[in-house]
């Protein structure tokens, strides 16, 4: 038997809606794109896929931006917000690079954070620890980059509480008199201390009770970014989404015109608003990037929206049969659901205790003989190349590692494929820790 990891769930539907996309005529960035802004809007509010939002589109219009990935979503909330060269912005040193190379890609400096030791105490994520995150803050940070890794929502409230705590060590940038620069001054003034910035690019679905409210992620930080790329739980093939919260006497449109700019050469029309008679002539008002969603890709998210909390209902039937095994062995594993937070289901965490990092490797070596494609989320960027340090800091995030294991879930896996992972775990386990 043959176990992938993460193959895409596409079924006729989604290649039907390309196909039309196709024959439309209209394969850029036009009325899909749109459309699944709008919906994904409706669905960060209410938990709904099925809201008729073409019946109130001014009211879920201006809210989301779909873009090419989450790191170019995450970027453009950064420079949204103004982060720039001299800024300190604070990331936990267990995650994947986007969440740290958006905030280098803007000029600022990265502090990392360790996570908990052993992860969250009921959770078992690798969260942060939020007191070395309070102890980070000074007077240059800009931003906080929590990560709601493998759908598990951070505790947003602590987040909250340290940047109110801290926000007297918050200045605001000045403009530097263009519109752009305007717009950064005046949200971050709005704000009035630290930004936080989540990185959800596992958690679409997700929610917490955050200040007494359920709330679904993208409803919850300042600003927020979304992966839709093939191994995710909903895909676009490559994809991504920016969302942010409404912000005291900025309008929802003029941030949304400034992420259109941003992610299309600075061009103030985009091909669809040029296509109006007489409307051929643009500007150029920044030299910026090239990141938009084209209809193509929304076409394939248009069609797992509609099937969104079904997925999500499967991949919690699929958790539900791996805690137990879980449990019955005595490994530690994420635990998805509590009272007051539902993940999105989207990576299942093993770590086994005592073993070591040569050991694991030979776990998953084991499992790939048996067929079974297994993963490690993630080497602690403090150990990259690209982010060298030293990592006695870092301590926690290396021992969590050296342990972890992370099995295929994904909504391919038929009740057979999942009973065979959880007997390969079990006789692996075995031989490995009694050898």
């Amino acid at each position: 038997m043959k176990i992938p990891f993460s193959p895409p769930d596409i079924t006729d539907e989604e290649i039907k809606e390309v196909t039309e996309a196709l024959r439309s005529g209209w394969i850029t960035t036009g009325p899909r794109v749109k459309l699944l802004e709008r919906r994904l809007a409706a669905y960060i509010e209410t938990g709904d896929t099925a809201v008729d939002t073409e019946a109130n589109k001014d009211y879920y219009s201006n809210r989301v931006v779909c873009l090419n990935s989450a790191t170019a979503a995450e970027e453009l909330n950064l420079r949204i917000l103004g982060i720039k060269p001299g800024d300190e912005v604070i990331v936990p040193a267990y995650t994947y690079t986007a969440t740290a190379s958006a905030a280098v890609h803007c000029g600022a400096t990265v502090r990392f954070v360790d996570i908990q030791k052993g992860g969250d105490s009921t959770t078992h994520a690798p969260e942060m620890d939020y007191d070395q995150l309070e102890a980070a803050v000074t007077e240059n940070t800009k931003a906080i980059i929590p990560v709601d890794l493998g759908g598990i929502v951070c505790d947003y409230d602590k987040i909250f509480e340290i940047v109110e705590r801290k926000k007297g060590l918050f200045k605001a940038v000045e403009s530097d008199g263009s519109p752009l620069g305007d717009l950064n001054h005046r949200i971050q003034s709005a704000l009035g201390r630290v930004a936080v910035v989540a990185d959800c690019a596992h958690s679409l679905g997700a929610s917490r009770v955050v200040g007494g409210q359920k709330r679904y992620c993208g409803a919850i930080a300042d600003f927020s970014s979304f992966s839709f790329h093939a191994v995710k739980n909903f895909t676009t093939a490559e994809g991504g989404a920016a969302t942010w919260r409404t912000i005291p006497d900025i309008d929802n449109a003029e941030i949304y015109k400034f992420y259109q700019l941003l992610s299309l050469h600075g061009q103030n029309k985009d091909a669809l608003a040029k296509t109006q008679i007489g409307a051929w002539e643009y500007d150029i008002i920044g030299a910026w990037y090239k990141c938009n969603m084209t209809d193509i890709m929304a076409a394939i998210g248009l069609r797992q929206l509609d099937r969104y909390k079904e997925l999500l209902a499967r991949r919690t039937e699929i958790i539900k049969k791996y805690d137990e095994t879980c449990d019955e062995l005595g490994i530690s594993h994420l635990v998805h659901h509590t009272d007051d937070m539902d993940s999105s289901n989207h990576l299942y965490l093993i770590r086994v205790s005592g073993i070591t990092e040569a050991q694991r490797n030979e776990l998953i070596e084991r499992f790939a003989e048996a067929g079974v494609a297994t993963n490690v989320h993630y080497k602690p960027l403090p150990l990259m190349t690209a982010y060298k340090d030293s990592c006695d800091d870092y301590q926690n995030s290396v021992d969590y590692y050296s342990s972890l294991i992370t099995l295929p879930l994904h909504t391919l896996l038929t009740d057979e494929d999942v009973e065979y992972v959880c007997e390969v775990m079990k006789t692996v386990l075995s031989e490995v820790l009694s050898a």
